[in-house]
């Protein structure tokens, strides 16, 4: 995948937007506000996304492109690096685990407010 298609693809969830809040160089994927990826577009293509914590150990130790998030909390972030051995499905896969814990974790007002737009 390249940086246009992850971006695409995080756009097309239901209420995701984009941002840059750090710097021009970290592009945040959102949905009603809450993180679920972000992307460097400084030096090699990665991208952060939230993970189960079980799980994110589980794809650390089986992928050597998936290390514990980078300044962020390694228990519930993965970074991984673009262009290695993973398959685009793996990666949006992944994506969609991100994007499903945030919504999971949403207050009901912000869920209903989701399903509606």
């Amino acid at each position: 995948m390249n940086i246009e298609e992850l971006r695409e693809y995080c756009l097309f969830k239901k209420g995701g937007t984009e941002s840059f809040p750090f710097d021009d160089v970290t592009l945040v994927f959102k949905v009603m506000n809450k993180m679920f990826a972000i992307i460097s577009l400084d030096g090699d293509l990665r991208i952060s996304l939230k993970c189960d914590p079980e799980k994110a150990i589980q794809l650390r130790e089986r992928y050597p492109e998936v290390q514990a998030g980078y300044h962020l909390n390694k228990k519930l972030w993965n970074t991984i690096e673009i262009g290695g051995s993973l398959s685009d499905t793996l990666i949006k896969e992944l994506i969609d685990h991100s994007y499903n814990l945030i919504v999971v974790s949403l207050p009901k007002k912000l869920k209903t407010e989701l399903e509606n737009l």
